[in-house]
């Protein structure tokens, strides 16, 4: 049996917004950056397992995708900032 199919819908959320909205914030950050407040958001999200990106249109209420989205923008500036924090804590040691 291959699951490989199965994937969280918020990865595509995330990766997308932080492709779209924070890389341009974070100017002289680096990929590692960039994974680490990924990993750290995805954390922080709900999960929500699908198979084809068309089944998130049947499944989803009314209102529900931009819920989604919000959440994810809060929770990934959150995860930004919380580890800019941490790097230049670190460089201050």
């Amino acid at each position: 049996m291959n699951f490989a199919s199965l994937y969280n819908y918020y990865e595509h959320l995330v990766f997308d917004y932080i492709s779209r909205q924070l890389v341009g914030r974070y100017t002289d950050a680096d990929e590692e950056f960039f994974l680490d407040v990924a990993c750290y958001a995805l954390t922080r999200l709900p999960s929500r397992y699908i198979r084809h990106e068309i089944d998130m249109v049947y499944y989803l209420a009314p209102g529900e995708l931009d819920a989604m989205e919000q959440n994810v923008k809060k929770t990934v500036d959150q995860a930004a900032e919380f580890i800019s924090e941490r790097i230049s804590q670190k460089a201050r040691q």
